[in-house]
């Protein structure tokens, strides 16, 4: 973590740019895999690997949740120096990911083919979407510690290393995806098989690394003696943990329902309004990053706070992670707006799809904004302990406000317009609801340690 007499500011600067940077990276990555996917297998490939993601997505989701949980308990005890809780809580994290990882790939190994079936893959990728999904649950035990330790680190404070195992990850899958989906060196082609097998790679040599660097740095987070007579299930500390975290994969998931749902009724309007969607978000993921990873600082800091007994700097590092967020997240959203259509035909060139995408993003990109305010607001809460609450809020927004309104929306003049008009509905709803509960009653609340 930034030395302690730096101003919060520039802390919150130094976390924070590693942390945006391995956000658009992974981005980046994904689109880059399906290039490779796309242009040297070919289309049905490239369908196969889409066709697996609705799976991965819903493990991710509880893992991240598991993570979520787990730093705001270790970032309270790094807070309060007390390295051995610290290590105590990241050896019953990593034991339990790792045996959830253990249960996924088994069950995911002998059932893979009747749930890609349940999920209605077409027949003529229905072999090469399944053999792609077993080769990538096998490895989720791997792929579930590689999650959790790169998410854990910044519980610390420690945004560098994670930056550095990403960058890690994706050379080596520059280099071994296409060099398998060809055939380089005299190496088998694999087709569509070459993504999941390096994707495989790619984690194990970045945990093969992270084991040894951490070491030799003396890390908080080493995988030393100490954390090794902690592998092992502590039940209380568990408990703790899925509490702070099972809601956030629970919203993760429900959030990604609804967007299946809102992808149904765009499709209506044709592929040129599904094409638009598919830039909209895109546009919006980038400026999101941002708003998302000064929320995840914000927590961070705060439950830092909390284990150093600080809840009086609370304030401090909720008003500087707004002030952020309305800076950074604030001139994002006006260069897009400024260059909206030279970003937009990044993605798309057809001037008639042009037009209706930049209409779409002048419609919902302000209340991006908003998106931050409330992510931030309910970070600082998830540092303390207080998750149900701000993850009804975020929930009921979703399902009450934006999924209806698109909808109903939808029907009306508004027609296509009216669904990104239910999307910053949603978030200025999320926003002010948060706000109010945070400060009309969390403030009021008595701040405890957790661990």
């Amino acid at each position: 973590m930034a030395p302690s007499h730096r101003p919060l500011w520039q802390r919150f600067l130094i976390f924070l740019v590693p942390l945006m940077v391995s956000n658009i990276l992974q981005a980046m990555s994904g689109t880059i895999n399906s290039i490779f996917v796309g242009q040297l297998v070919g289309v049905d490939a490239l369908a196969a690997t889409a066709a697996f993601f609705p799976i991965l997505f819903f493990l991710m989701s509880f893992i991240i949740g598991l993570a979520s949980g787990s730093t705001v308990l270790i970032g309270q005890a790094y807070g309060a120096k007390n390295e051995l809780k610290v290590k105590e809580i990241a050896g019953t994290t990593l034991t339990v990911t790792f045996l959830a990882g253990i249960v996924v790939a088994v069950l995911g190994g002998l059932f893979i083919r009747p749930i890609m079936g349940v999920l209605g893959v077409p027949p003529n990728i229905l072999d090469a979407s399944t053999g792609y999904g077993f080769i990538i649950l096998i490895g989720m035990p791997g792929f579930f510690v590689y999650l959790i330790v790169t998410s854990i680190l910044r519980g610390v404070g420690d945004t560098t290393t994670p930056l550095v195992a990403l960058v890690m990850s994706i050379i080596v899958g520059l280099v071994v995806t296409p060099s398998l989906i060809l055939g380089w060196g005299g190496l088998p082609k694999l087709g569509v098989l070459a993504a999941a097998v390096a994707f495989i790679i790619g984690f194990v040599v970045v945990l093969v690394f992270l084991f040894f660097y951490l070491r030799w740095r003396k890390h908080p987070l080493a995988p030393d003696r100490v954390l090794l007579t902690h592998l092992g299930i502590d039940f209380v500390l568990l408990r703790t943990i899925l509490r702070l975290g099972v809601p956030a994969g629970v919203q993760m998931i429900v959030s990604s329902v609804a967007a299946v749902v809102v992808v149904g009724i765009i499709n209506r309007f044709g592929s040129d309004a599904t094409a638009a969607y598919g830039a909209v978000g895109q546009v919006m993921s980038y400026v999101q990053f941002p708003a998302m990873s000064i929320g995840i600082a914000a927590s961070i800091f705060g439950a830092q706070a909390i284990g150093a007994g600080q809840q009086d700097q609370l304030g401090r590092i909720t008003r500087t992670a707004l002030m952020m967020n309305l800076i950074i997240t604030g001139t994002l959203i006006l260069l897009a707006y400024i260059f909206s259509e030279a970003v937009v035909s990044l993605f798309i060139t057809d001037p008639k799809v042009i037009g209706i995408t930049e209409t779409l993003l002048h419609i919902v990109l302000w209340s991006v904004l908003m998106f931050g305010f409330s992510v931030i607001l309910s970070g600082v809460m998830r540092a303390s302990g207080d998750v149900l609450i701000p993850m009804l809020i975020s929930l009921g927004t979703i399902v009450l406000v934006e999924t209806p309104l698109a909808i109903y929306l939808s029907t009306t003049s508004l027609g296509l317009n009216g669904i990104w008009t239910g999307y910053a509905t949603s978030f200025c709803t999320m926003c002010v609801l948060q706000a109010c509960y945070y400060w009309f009653f969390w403030r009021k609340k008595p701040i405890k340690k957790l661990v």
